[in-house]
Protein backbone atom coordinates (compact mmCIF):
# COMPACT_ATOMS: atom_id res chain seq x y z
CA UNK A 1 0.00 0.00 0.00
CA UNK A 2 1.29 3.25 -0.98
CA UNK A 3 0.21 6.42 0.95
CA UNK A 4 0.88 10.34 1.57
CA UNK A 5 -0.42 13.50 2.96
CA UNK A 6 -1.85 16.59 1.88
CA UNK A 7 -4.45 19.35 1.95
CA UNK A 8 -7.40 19.91 0.08
CA UNK A 9 -7.29 23.21 -2.35
CA UNK A 10 -10.55 23.04 -3.92
CA UNK A 11 -12.08 21.57 -7.10
CA UNK A 12 -12.22 22.73 -10.63
CA UNK A 13 -11.92 21.01 -13.98
CA UNK A 14 -10.00 19.94 -16.74
CA UNK A 15 -9.75 18.78 -20.32
CA UNK A 16 -8.55 15.73 -22.11
CA UNK A 17 -7.61 15.43 -26.20
CA UNK A 18 -10.77 14.16 -27.02
CA UNK A 19 -12.69 16.88 -25.56
CA UNK A 20 -13.84 15.21 -22.24
CA UNK A 21 -14.04 17.33 -19.20
CA UNK A 22 -13.25 15.86 -15.65
CA UNK A 23 -14.00 17.44 -12.53
CA UNK A 24 -11.01 17.21 -10.72
CA UNK A 25 -9.81 18.42 -6.71
CA UNK A 26 -6.60 19.86 -6.27
CA UNK A 27 -4.72 18.42 -3.21
CA UNK A 28 -1.35 20.30 -2.13
CA UNK A 29 1.55 17.56 -1.90
CA UNK A 30 4.33 18.97 0.06
CA UNK A 31 7.48 17.26 1.03
CA UNK A 32 6.47 14.45 3.39
CA UNK A 33 9.23 13.92 6.48
CA UNK A 34 9.55 10.37 7.57
CA UNK A 35 9.55 10.73 11.52
CA UNK A 36 9.21 7.59 12.68
CA UNK A 37 9.66 3.48 10.78
CA UNK A 38 7.57 1.18 12.33
CA UNK A 39 8.44 -2.68 12.36
CA UNK A 40 7.42 -5.91 13.24
CA UNK A 41 10.06 -6.75 16.07
CA UNK A 42 9.80 -3.32 17.46
CA UNK A 43 6.36 -2.01 17.62
CA UNK A 44 4.64 -5.60 16.27
CA UNK A 45 3.68 -4.29 12.19
CA UNK A 46 5.12 -1.97 9.64
CA UNK A 47 4.62 1.42 8.86
CA UNK A 48 5.81 4.86 8.07
CA UNK A 49 4.81 7.98 10.47
CA UNK A 50 4.73 10.62 7.99
CA UNK A 51 4.44 14.57 8.97
CA UNK A 52 3.01 17.55 6.99
CA UNK A 53 3.42 21.51 7.70
CA UNK A 54 6.50 22.58 9.98
CA UNK A 55 5.02 24.10 13.32
CA UNK A 56 6.75 26.89 15.44
CA UNK A 57 8.22 25.33 18.04
CA UNK A 58 6.64 28.06 20.82
CA UNK A 59 3.19 26.70 19.43
CA UNK A 60 4.07 22.89 19.97
CA UNK A 61 5.55 20.86 23.27
CA UNK A 62 8.69 19.39 24.55
CA UNK A 63 7.54 15.49 23.28
CA UNK A 64 6.79 16.46 20.00
CA UNK A 65 9.60 18.56 19.28
CA UNK A 66 12.07 16.06 20.90
CA UNK A 67 10.66 13.12 18.30
CA UNK A 68 10.86 15.65 15.61
CA UNK A 69 14.75 16.11 16.08
CA UNK A 70 15.20 12.27 15.66
CA UNK A 71 14.13 13.38 11.97
CA UNK A 72 16.56 16.21 11.74
CA UNK A 73 12.89 18.04 10.89
CA UNK A 74 11.02 20.77 12.41
CA UNK A 75 7.30 19.69 14.63
CA UNK A 76 4.67 18.14 11.96
CA UNK A 77 1.03 20.08 12.00
CA UNK A 78 -0.28 17.00 10.36
CA UNK A 79 1.37 13.36 11.44
CA UNK A 80 -0.42 9.91 10.49
CA UNK A 81 0.55 6.47 9.91
CA UNK A 82 0.68 4.62 6.33
CA UNK A 83 1.11 0.95 6.18
CA UNK A 84 4.66 0.46 5.10
CA UNK A 85 5.27 -1.49 1.84
CA UNK A 86 7.92 -2.69 -0.82
CA UNK A 87 8.27 0.48 -1.89
CA UNK A 88 9.24 1.88 1.59
CA UNK A 89 11.54 -0.58 2.27
CA UNK A 90 14.73 1.43 1.61
CA UNK A 91 13.11 4.98 2.98
CA UNK A 92 15.09 5.65 6.67
CA UNK A 93 13.44 8.37 8.82
CA UNK A 94 14.07 11.84 8.20
CA UNK A 95 13.83 11.14 4.37
CA UNK A 96 11.10 12.71 2.59
CA UNK A 97 8.45 11.69 0.42
CA UNK A 98 7.07 13.48 -2.53
CA UNK A 99 3.79 13.68 -4.46
CA UNK A 100 5.40 11.31 -7.23
CA UNK A 101 4.90 8.71 -5.26
CA UNK A 102 1.75 7.79 -7.38
CA UNK A 103 1.29 7.90 -10.66
CA UNK A 104 -1.55 8.79 -13.55
CA UNK A 105 -3.98 6.44 -13.33
CA UNK A 106 -3.71 4.94 -9.56
CA UNK A 107 -7.08 4.72 -8.17
CA UNK A 108 -6.93 6.01 -4.17
CA UNK A 109 -8.83 6.03 -1.33
CA UNK A 110 -9.11 9.74 0.24
CA UNK A 111 -9.22 10.09 3.90
CA UNK A 112 -10.45 13.07 5.54
CA UNK A 113 -12.76 15.01 8.13
CA UNK A 114 -16.39 15.91 7.08
CA UNK A 115 -17.77 19.31 7.09
CA UNK A 116 -19.68 19.80 10.39
CA UNK A 117 -23.13 21.21 9.65
CA UNK A 118 -24.39 21.00 13.58
CA UNK A 119 -27.57 19.83 15.05
CA UNK A 120 -29.61 18.28 12.83
CA UNK A 121 -32.84 16.42 12.65
CA UNK A 122 -33.46 13.00 10.60
CA UNK A 123 -34.86 14.57 7.72
CA UNK A 124 -31.94 16.82 6.97
CA UNK A 125 -29.39 14.35 8.63
CA UNK A 126 -31.07 10.73 7.11
CA UNK A 127 -33.38 12.22 4.36
CA UNK A 128 -36.27 11.10 6.36
CA UNK A 129 -39.58 11.69 5.14
CA UNK A 130 -42.27 13.87 7.22
CA UNK A 131 -45.56 12.84 8.98
CA UNK A 132 -48.71 13.62 7.55
CA UNK A 133 -49.66 16.71 7.57
CA UNK A 134 -53.78 16.91 6.53
CA UNK A 135 -56.22 17.57 8.65
CA UNK A 136 -56.79 15.11 10.98
CA UNK A 137 -54.51 15.75 14.03
CA UNK A 138 -51.30 13.91 13.51
CA UNK A 139 -48.70 16.36 15.20
CA UNK A 140 -45.81 13.88 14.00
CA UNK A 141 -44.43 16.23 10.93
CA UNK A 142 -41.28 15.96 11.19
CA UNK A 143 -40.67 14.38 14.58
CA UNK A 144 -38.56 10.95 14.11
CA UNK A 145 -40.68 7.45 13.51
CA UNK A 146 -41.34 4.59 15.63
CA UNK A 147 -38.43 3.38 17.68
CA UNK A 148 -40.25 0.05 18.77
CA UNK A 149 -37.82 -2.56 19.15
CA UNK A 150 -37.47 -5.70 16.66
CA UNK A 151 -40.06 -8.09 19.00
CA UNK A 152 -39.02 -6.37 22.79
CA UNK A 153 -40.75 -4.66 25.14
CA UNK A 154 -37.76 -3.74 27.58
CA UNK A 155 -37.52 -0.54 26.26
CA UNK A 156 -34.32 -1.05 24.57
CA UNK A 157 -33.03 1.08 21.42
CA UNK A 158 -31.37 -0.56 18.51
CA UNK A 159 -27.98 0.26 17.39
CA UNK A 160 -27.91 2.80 14.29
CA UNK A 161 -31.23 4.07 14.70
CA UNK A 162 -31.95 6.81 12.93
CA UNK A 163 -32.35 10.06 15.64
CA UNK A 164 -31.48 14.15 15.56
CA UNK A 165 -27.65 14.53 16.24
CA UNK A 166 -24.24 15.81 14.95
CA UNK A 167 -24.35 15.82 11.16
CA UNK A 168 -20.84 16.15 9.57
CA UNK A 169 -17.63 16.68 11.13
CA UNK A 170 -16.31 12.68 11.72
CA UNK A 171 -13.25 10.91 9.59
CA UNK A 172 -14.61 9.62 6.30
CA UNK A 173 -12.96 7.93 3.00
CA UNK A 174 -14.02 8.43 -0.33
CA UNK A 175 -13.22 5.72 -2.18
CA UNK A 176 -12.10 4.53 -6.00
CA UNK A 177 -11.27 7.89 -7.06
CA UNK A 178 -8.63 7.95 -10.12
CA UNK A 179 -5.54 10.06 -10.38
CA UNK A 180 -5.71 12.19 -13.13
CA UNK A 181 -2.27 14.17 -13.10
CA UNK A 182 0.67 14.46 -10.19
CA UNK A 183 3.40 17.25 -10.38
CA UNK A 184 5.76 16.84 -7.88
CA UNK A 185 7.81 19.91 -8.67
CA UNK A 186 4.52 22.04 -8.17
CA UNK A 187 3.53 19.82 -5.36
CA UNK A 188 -0.15 18.67 -6.28
CA UNK A 189 -2.20 15.57 -7.32
CA UNK A 190 -5.15 15.66 -9.37
CA UNK A 191 -7.82 13.58 -8.16
CA UNK A 192 -11.00 12.53 -10.39
CA UNK A 193 -14.36 13.67 -8.17
CA UNK A 194 -14.95 15.37 -5.07
CA UNK A 195 -12.80 14.10 -1.75
CA UNK A 196 -14.49 14.76 2.11
CA UNK A 197 -13.40 17.66 4.04
CA UNK A 198 -13.60 21.41 3.40
CA UNK A 199 -10.66 23.41 1.32
CA UNK A 200 -7.77 23.66 3.51
CA UNK A 201 -8.78 20.13 5.18
CA UNK A 202 -5.63 17.73 5.53
CA UNK A 203 -6.41 14.22 3.77
CA UNK A 204 -4.17 10.89 3.84
CA UNK A 205 -3.93 9.63 0.13
CA UNK A 206 -3.90 5.76 0.40
CA UNK A 207 -3.52 2.85 -3.08
CA UNK A 208 -7.36 2.10 -2.71
CA UNK A 209 -8.43 -1.32 -0.96
CA UNK A 210 -10.61 -2.42 -3.50
CA UNK A 211 -8.97 -4.79 -6.40
CA UNK A 212 -8.51 -2.42 -9.36
CA UNK A 213 -5.31 -0.85 -8.19
CA UNK A 214 -4.55 1.06 -11.63
CA UNK A 215 -6.80 2.10 -14.61
CA UNK A 216 -6.05 3.83 -18.24
CA UNK A 217 -6.77 7.88 -18.07
CA UNK A 218 -6.72 9.62 -21.30
CA UNK A 219 -4.04 12.02 -22.12
CA UNK A 220 -5.02 16.05 -20.74
CA UNK A 221 -4.85 19.20 -22.76
CA UNK A 222 -1.25 20.58 -22.05
CA UNK A 223 -1.71 24.57 -21.68
CA UNK A 224 2.12 25.31 -21.61
CA UNK A 225 3.53 27.15 -24.77
CA UNK A 226 6.29 25.68 -25.98
CA UNK A 227 9.79 27.04 -26.48
CA UNK A 228 10.14 27.81 -30.31
CA UNK A 229 13.37 26.63 -31.80
CA UNK A 230 16.13 29.66 -31.63
CA UNK A 231 17.04 30.35 -35.44
CA UNK A 232 20.97 30.82 -35.15
CA UNK A 233 22.05 33.97 -36.96
CA UNK A 234 24.31 33.66 -39.48
CA UNK A 235 27.05 36.38 -39.48
CA UNK A 236 28.61 37.21 -42.74
CA UNK A 237 32.11 37.77 -42.75
CA UNK A 238 33.32 40.66 -44.39
CA UNK A 239 36.59 41.12 -45.84
CA UNK A 240 38.09 44.17 -44.55
CA UNK A 241 41.46 44.75 -46.95
CA UNK A 242 44.52 45.77 -44.79
CA UNK A 243 45.48 49.47 -45.28
CA UNK A 244 48.88 50.71 -46.38
CA UNK A 245 50.51 52.15 -43.89
CA UNK A 246 50.84 55.83 -43.80
CA UNK A 247 54.57 56.93 -44.15
CA UNK A 248 54.57 54.40 -47.30
CA UNK A 249 51.29 56.47 -48.77
CA UNK A 250 53.29 59.64 -48.26
CA UNK A 251 56.83 58.32 -49.84
CA UNK A 252 54.55 57.32 -52.90
CA UNK A 253 52.74 60.76 -53.43
CA UNK A 254 55.84 62.60 -52.67
CA UNK A 255 57.87 60.43 -55.56
CA UNK A 256 54.77 61.29 -58.02
CA UNK A 257 55.28 65.13 -57.36
CA UNK A 258 58.52 64.99 -58.13
CA UNK A 259 59.95 66.12 -61.62
CA UNK A 260 62.23 63.59 -63.21
CA UNK A 261 65.94 65.57 -63.47
CA UNK A 262 67.38 65.94 -66.64
CA UNK A 263 70.59 63.82 -67.60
Amino acid sequence: MKGILGRKLGMTQVFTENGNLIPVTVIEVLPNVVLQKKTTEVDGYEALQLGYEDVKEQRSNKPTIGHAKKANTAPKKFVQEIKADELYGNVEVGAELKADVFEVGDVVDVTGTSKGKGYKGTIKRYNAHRGPVSHGGSKNIRHIGSLATTGRNNGRIEKNTPMPGQDGGFTTTNQNLTIVKVDAEEGYILVKGNVPGPRKGYLVIKTTVKPVKHVNVEPLISYQKEEEPKVEEVVEETVVEEEAPVEAVAEEVVAEETPATEE
